[in-house]
């Protein structure tokens, strides 16, 4: 009757309720496609549910009418501060907890809709988003071929209760776990942007010699030069079998994902690349030191003294796709061949601004991989806690 993890000033035993008896359960009323208008009352199916739930960032909000949603308001209600939503169907139980009265609507069917809410509503959406608690909603779901929550069996979901201080002292805790993850996810966002405009800007654009923002003590003209005058290129010699789980040295293979191999092939310093299949064009590698490479990856390697790899690496990522689909033979998969990449021109300035270009990229790529990283850790903090603060 008591959990794992305990905040230590609380020792009384939890109870059990059922949430139709903590809560009302509902739905909204049917909003046609027709409905929707380039602007106006954000409008949620199951999918941006799921997002907010998952502190992640929404791109594309869908709208209606400032009247639609006055005359649903005034017929059916909609969602006050401290309501949940559930998603039930799709991807299910994942929920949202409505944090303050900002008009919004929602998606009838897809989303359950719980208000009246009798206990701390944090707390519940807490509850109901991991460990036994998200166990128990999913356990719910009926349907054979693709199943769903309804609210006859959600209702009837057990949900475990401390005292009303013991749950705001956890939602509060989960409150700003979230805060946390929210904040470096946004900041890993923000970088991303910020780097995607920044190779916009700091490479010349077709026929100008020079790129819109550049640092002020270089003044002299770009020149296009080939790949092939400036590295050699070949391809790696391994198979995907060759993998290993706890391989001494890292095996690049067609994926972003990096294995590992018991060899290596080389000891170098160079710039990685697909050749076949969905990374085609997509997913690069820069390396230094000893690795082990797939037969069907590029490796681009014993750069010349006028090309700097850091640099090489970020110009090449960036232009390199645009010209995979623009010159691959469209058969099964797209594939590279070597004069793809041998005879492909890129921009080169100096040596030394290639180099103030390159580590100032690969500055930005490490900022992301951190803010990545921390992102990723706090959401293993979260589901262990979820798993082990609760009965």
């Amino acid at each position: 009757k008591v959990p794992k993890l305990r905040f230590p000033e609380f020792t009384d035993d939890w109870e059990q309720r059922k949430l139709g008896d903590i809560a009302t359960l509902t739905s909204s009323k049917r909003v046609h496609v027709s409905d929707y208008v380039d602007d106006g009352i954000p409008f949620f199916r199951g999918s941006e549910i799921s997002k907010l739930g998952d502190n992640s960032i929404l791109e594309d909000v869908l709208y209606i009418s400032v009247e639609l949603y006055e005359n649903l308001k005034q017929k059916y209600g909609v969602p006050q501060e401290n309501d949940i939503l559930i998603t039930a169907v799709g991807t299910l139980g994942n929920s949202f907890v409505v944090k303050e009265n900002k008009p919004f609507y929602f998606k009838d069917g897809n989303l359950i809709w719980l208000k009246n809410i009798n206990i701390d509503s944090n707390y519940l959406n807490v509850y109901l988003s991991g460990g036994l608690g998200k166990d128990r909603v999913l356990n719910s779901a009926a349907g054979s071929n693709q199943k769903a929550l309804t609210m006859v069996k959600l209702q009837d979901v057990v949900v475990d209760c401390p005292s009303i201080e013991e749950q705001k002292k956890i939602s509060s805790y989960f409150n700003n776990l979230d805060n946390l993850i929210t904040l470096h996810q946004r900041k890993c966002e923000g970088t991303k942007k910020l780097k995607k405009y920044l190779l916009q800007k700091m490479f010349p654009k077709n026929g100008v010699k020079t790129p819109e923002i550049r640092f002020p003590e270089f003044t002299d003209d770009w020149e296009q030069r080939k790949v092939s005058e400036l590295c050699s290129i070949s391809t790696g010699k391994s198979n995907t079998q060759d993998k290993v789980e706890d391989g001494e040295y890292p095996f690049y293979v067609r994926s972003p994902i990096i294995e590992r191999s018991t060899k290596y092939l080389y000891d170098e310093e160079a710039v990685l690349t697909v050749g076949d299949g969905v990374g085609t064009g997509k997913v690069f590698h820069y390396v230094n030191g000893k690795y082990d490479l797939h037969q069907r990856c590029y490796r681009m390697y014993d750069f010349t003294d006028e090309l700097n790899a850091h640099y090489f690496y970020h110009t090449f990522s960036k232009l390199f796709y645009k010209r995979v689909m623009a010159m691959t033979a469209k058969t099964s998969v797209d594939s590279v061949r070597l004069e793809m990449i041998a005879d492909m021109e890129i921009p080169c300035p100096n040596i030394q601004e290639q180099v103030k270009i390159g580590a100032y990229f690969d500055n930005l790529d490490n900022l992301i991989t951190l803010h990545q990283r921390k992102v990723d850790s706090l959401k293993v903090l979260k589901k262990y806690l979820l798993q082990n603060m609760f009965v």
